[in-house]
């Protein structure tokens, strides 16, 4: 990348995948993280913050700002994926506590201030159930004016894996998925359709699993947690999951996608939370019929350079280790 660092704040429910999408956030060069904040999904809410701190600190990042936010979905309840991601939400790997704190301000206060107060529009990635979100676009909606694009990792176009239609991260809380699409910024949408496909392969992940420096020895294990087969055992070839959504923000050729019409089903049963995406090259007989109504048009990925983004991040979590070792 050339130019100056992107302007890029996280909204995140860390467990496994989120904490390698911050490590890569933190190392790459070309990002300027202004913030994270923290939602219930993968864990509780508490459980989200202390594990985003710790990922920061396993890091070496500096003191960027992180909040506590949502505990709970605007309607829902909270789910969380305990099953997927460990007891603690980071694969229960015994990572030490943080001694670094979360600020004295909520989420969606230090996600106003942040992107107000940046001198150049910040891209927005959400990698969780989109509550802070939803919440700051209601209470602030002046911000839009600040946002370059959001890039948020949910739903799908084809197969979910909360519902067999639905996605987590909007099956979660789906009317803060709807109210994303209303933002009026440009959205892209990194979906299931590329997520499961980014893997890491086994030597890699072994090799990192092995690494003495604290940041690449933690992404390793947690490479190794994931199952992208969903088999039950883990398996060392490991999904980079929320990572890519982070990767596609500094290198967007990496993904193909295409805008498209995008609506969540806010119905109950077994069809909510789907985010249903229109590919009908025209109109069918419900619009002819009823008239066509307005829907957000979204940059849906469809296709993802899977080698592209493994080197990607590799390049960049290692690169910048070595960059911290000669310049401690």
């Amino acid at each position: 990348m050339t130019g100056q660092p992107i302007p890029v704040i996280i909204d995140c429910d860390t467990g496994v995948d989120d904490a390698l999408a911050l490590l890569f956030a933190v190392r790459h060069p070309g990002i300027d993280l202004r913030a994270i904040t923290c939602v219930a999904g993968n864990t509780d809410v508490e459980g989200v913050v202390r594990n985003t701190l710790t990922v920061l600190e396993q890091a070496g990042a500096p003191g960027i700002p992180v909040a506590r936010g949502a505990e709970r979905p605007l309607i829902e309840a909270v789910r969380t994926a305990r099953h997927v991601h460990g007891e603690d939400g980071m694969a229960d790997l015994g990572l030490p506590a943080p001694t670094r704190t979360a600020v004295d301000v909520d989420a969606v206060t230090l996600l106003r201030r942040e992107i107000l107060a940046s001198p150049r529009p910040v891209t927005l990635v959400p990698t969780a159930p989109l509550t802070n979100i939803a919440l700051l676009l209601r209470t602030h909606p002046e911000v839009v004016r600040n946002i370059e694009r959001i890039v948020f990792m949910g739903g799908a176009v084809a197969a979910g894996n909360a519902t067999p239609v639905a996605e987590f991260n909007v099956w979660h809380d789906p009317e803060a998925a709807a109210i994303l699409l209303t933002a009026g910024v440009p959205i892209t949408m990194y979906g299931l359709d590329v997520f499961k496909r980014v893997l890491v392969p086994e030597a890699e992940v072994r090799r990192l699993r092995t690494s003495p420096e604290p940041g690449l020895r933690m992404a390793g294990r947690l490479l190794a947690h994931r199952d992208p087969d969903a088999s039950g055992d883990p398996t060392p070839t490991g999904s980079l999951g929320d990572a890519g959504a982070v990767c596609a923000v500094v290198d967007p050729a990496g993904i193909r996608t295409e805008l498209l019409p995008v609506e969540v089903n806010l119905a109950a049963g077994p069809g909510r939370g789907q985010t249903i995406v229109d590919r009908r090259p025209r109109p069918g007989e419900a619009e002819i019929h009823a008239g066509g109504r307005e829907r957000p048009l979204v940059d849906v990925a469809l296709d993802v350079d899977v080698e592209r983004y493994v080197e990607l991040y590799l390049s960049t979590v290692e690169r910048q280790s070595a960059v911290r070792a000669a310049h401690p």
